[in-house]
């Protein structure tokens, strides 16, 4: 098995850099894109993606903040307007198996997001085939923002939210066939994710020539979260075609409305859907729960940070 070192070193490195995340990153333009013009959008999906646990949930909160209420108020509610996919409610018919199911994802995907607007879409899937079905396109898909996290706070965040091992954690992320499935009650397969290691997961959208991906590190959420996001609404302005100034006031009520301490606080006085429950004690897991002060160098027992 590849040491825990190496994954966070996964990609080529060129040059020195002193962040673990810049190493991850090196050579990349994770800052942002060039931006490009289109006279006409056809796709309609701007995909909001990431390996689980990486902070994909706090990207969401700011865009549903800033696009979805008045004035930049946040709400959990307003997570509910992005979308999840695959997901069941996004399925024309039920799929029996995995293949089934990777077959109908662009099928789905032109059937339920309209192409006169514009569709923020969470999603986990890698973008390399799966059994030779393609997950999406640029008929479907104008832009991506894919969030990168320091691999070693992944896993351990990974064991709090999912109640497992590090080991397990661990195994999960170098499994290249790892895949995340919500079955129904009679077996409709709708909701499978080809996620694959966590390196293939990075790279299948770092490498893809199909449209435009903006790459944001977790960790400068924290460091420059007020020029990350605005550069995430540039892009997205980008893409379409949007000439108008970003709206300052909304912006800033955005960014206080979605600190880590306000979301940690709402999720304790309202709950929130998407944290998990205990298989040890049978109660919800804390979903926002260290976010920043998440630091594998103090968590991960030692025994993990050498593993080979």
């Amino acid at each position: 098995m590849l040491e825990l070192k190496k994954l966070a070193n996964y990609s080529v490195l060129k040059c020195g850099h002193s962040s673990v995340v810049e190493r991850l990153v090196a050579n990349e333009k994770v800052e942002g894109s060039t931006p490009f013009a289109r006279s006409i959008i056809k796709q309609m999906i701007i995909w909001i993606a990431s390996y689980p646990k990486s902070g994909n949930t706090f990207l969401r909160t700011f865009l549903a903040s800033y696009y979805y209420s008045k004035k930049g108020k946040f709400d959990f509610d307003l997570l509910l307007k992005i979308h999840q996919f695959p997901n069941m409610k996004f399925s024309k018919t039920k799929s029996l198996c995995e293949e089934d199911a990777s077959s109908k994802w662009i099928l789905n995907q032109n059937e339920f997001f309209d192409k006169d607007n514009l569709n923020f879409v969470k999603t986990h899937n890698c973008l390399l085939p799966y059994k030779g079905n393609k997950f999406t396109t640029k008929d479907q898909t104008i832009g991506a923002i894919y969030v990168v996290r320091d691999p070693r706070n992944v896993i351990t965040s990974m064991t709090h939210h999912y109640s497992i091992t590090y080991e397990i954690a661990l195994k999960k992320m170098l499994d290249d066939n790892a895949t995340l499935l919500q079955k129904s009650y009679d077996g409709d397969f709708s909701n499978f994710t080809y996620l694959s290691s966590w390196s293939k997961n990075y790279r299948s959208w770092k490498n893809s020539n199909e449209f435009k991906i903006l790459f944001i590190k977790y960790e400068e959420l924290e460091l420059n979260k007020e020029d990350t996001f605005a550069k995430v609404l540039s892009f997205i302005n980008a893409l379409s075609n949007y000439e108008k100034d970003i709206d300052e006031k909304k912006f800033y009520n955005s960014l206080n409305s979605t600190s880590f301490s306000n979301l940690q606080n709402k999720e304790k006085n309202e709950g929130f859907e998407e944290s998990v429950i205990s298989r040890e004690t049978g109660k919800k897991i804390p979903f926002f729960n260290l976010g920043f002060k998440n630091r594998w160098q103090k968590i991960l027992p030692e025994d993990i940070k050498k593993k080979n």
